[in-house]
């Protein structure tokens, strides 16, 4: 009865609206009245119906197609091992039965995705294999212009990054295939997928994204820093070919440590010109980086393509699980309108300070500003490997010798990041620790532009600056 009277009262809405109430419209127009309790049933079938259509059609959902097809450059997105190499044109002569290449792009929705290759085999017929996980999808090329070739359908189980792999299995020509690009079609809409996009740097999207620590300075200190001192424990496992690590940035240069092949390690040091060029060579004489003095077994030299200016490195062969520390110094010159910056590095472990190199800076006065670090791989094969660094123990000190530790740090990404075309990015804090790490398609990122307060250490850097090396 309930369901009915519910029926009954819709129907005494509709056709008589002037019925006491839904019981008694029921005993006069219903219960006892059954030609009208036949057309009333009628009615109510056909009042039903028309609610559960306008109520499908309210549900309709339309959903722009293209959104769902997404167009995955392997020139900025994929990796092959030798001899096989990847080009801003793609992967462009897959040639060996041992080289594997892997393509990466990160999905914010567990869904089935539909794949496919422009692909073409230049000579003859092959066979492709394209992997995702444990699902193997192999498949017949014989196209010899670039052409749109559907692998099937792969389920994803979890958000995250995808990889997949495609590799030759055979050929009847020279190479098995030329790819230019993967083909990824949702079943649902994403609005979170991230890959290097076609008609962007595909040089800097294949190096991943560069992280950042800022370290603010109480209102009382700025302008009035004149030593920043920092410490870098890279761990075993994580000092990948292409790395830098940085320690001390400021407005007009850096300082770090970096991993320049299998069998050279460098610390590294440079000042800009204000100049603004990507030549060293077109820098007016009297807005060159001046060297004042150097250590011994440091090179001197330039550097361009990111600014330009006086560069300075040690090849030292640093180890990593190892703590290193770098201590920074800037003496203005308010008479001739310079600064000079001096640079010194230690091995800790041995407890041995070396000379870097001191240059002068012309056209500006200043003390230590905008103090960060960061970590950056400058290897674009390598933007596949995870790095991380921990940065630990800043302090800063004035020029009357008054030391205050740094605890506070915001992190920030470049614009790799920020773009959102690769977020395998982290950093924060462990205990007394910052860290920051990048690269290796790792899920778990963290939100730029978050702000971290590490716990102090107390150790105030015990330094003897009579004792500093002048070589």
């Amino acid at each position: 009865m309930p369901i009915f009277q519910t029926f009954a009262l819709k129907l005494k809405h509709l056709f008589f609206p002037k019925a006491t109430n839904a019981s008694t419209f029921m005993k006069r127009y219903l219960c006892y009245n059954p030609m009208m309790k036949k057309t009333a049933i009628i009615c109510l079938s056909i009042l039903f119906i028309f609610i559960g259509n306008r109520a499908a059609i309210a549900q309709t959902v339309h959903i722009d197609a293209s959104k769902l097809r997404h167009v995955i450059p392997f020139g900025g997105n994929a990796w092959v091992n030798a001899p096989d190499t990847i080009t801003d044109e793609g992967l462009i002569g897959l040639r060996s039965i041992k080289s594997t290449c892997n393509i990466y792009f990160r999905v914010s929705v567990a869904q089935d995705l539909e794949l496919a290759l422009v692909v073409r085999a230049p000579q003859g017929n092959s066979l492709l294999r394209l992997s995702v996980g444990k699902n193997a999808i192999v498949k017949k090329i014989s196209n010899t212009r670039f052409d749109t070739v559907s692998f099937g359908k792969v389920h994803l189980s979890r958000p995250g990054y995808v990889k997949i792999s495609l590799k030759g299995i055979s050929k009847t020509g020279t190479v098995y295939a030329d790819v230019s690009d993967l083909v990824v079609t949702l079943q649902k809409p994403d609005n979170d997928i991230s890959y290097v996009a076609k008609g962007s740097s595909f040089h800097f999207g294949r190096r991943g994204p560069s992280v950042h620590l800022r370290y603010p300075v109480a209102a009382d200190k700025e302008n009035k820093v004149k030593w920043f001192y920092n410490e870098i424990i890279v761990p075993k496992g994580q000092d990948v070919i292409g790395s830098y690590f940085m320690a001390d940035g400021f407005g007009e240069g850096y300082f770090g440590m970096q991993v320049n092949s299998a069998t050279e390690r460098r610390v590294l040091f440079s000042v800009w010109s204000p100049f603004n060029t990507e030549d060293p060579k077109s820098i007016p004489d009297s807005m060159r980086i001046k060297l004042v003095k150097s250590g011994s077994n440091v090179h001197i030299g330039e550097f361009g393509n990111e600014g330009s200016g006086g560069q300075s490195y040690m090849r030292f062969p640093w180890k990593a699980g190892q703590a290193y520390a770098f201590l920074l110094s800037a003496e203005p010159d308010n008479a001739r309108h310079t600064t000079t910056y001096t640079a010194y590095f230690k091995d800790v472990a041995a407890d041995k300070w070396f000379l870097i190199a001191s240059f002068t800076r012309p056209q500006k006065a200043t003390y230590l500003t905008h103090l960060y670090s960061f970590v950056e791989n400058f290897e674009p094969d390598n933007g596949d490997k995870i790095r991380k660094a921990y940065f630990t123990n800043q302090w800063i000190g004035d020029s009357d010798n008054n030391w205050l530790e740094l605890t506070h740090a915001i992190y920030t990404g470049d614009a790799t990041a920020n773009a959102n075309y690769r977020k395998d990015y982290a950093g924060g804090k462990e205990g007394d620790k910052f860290f920051l790490q990048n690269g290796g398609f790792f899920d778990n990122y963290i939100q730029l532009k978050t702000p971290y307060d590490r716990e102090p250490t107390g150790k105030k850097p015990v330094i003897d600056f009579e004792k500093l090396p002048n070589k």
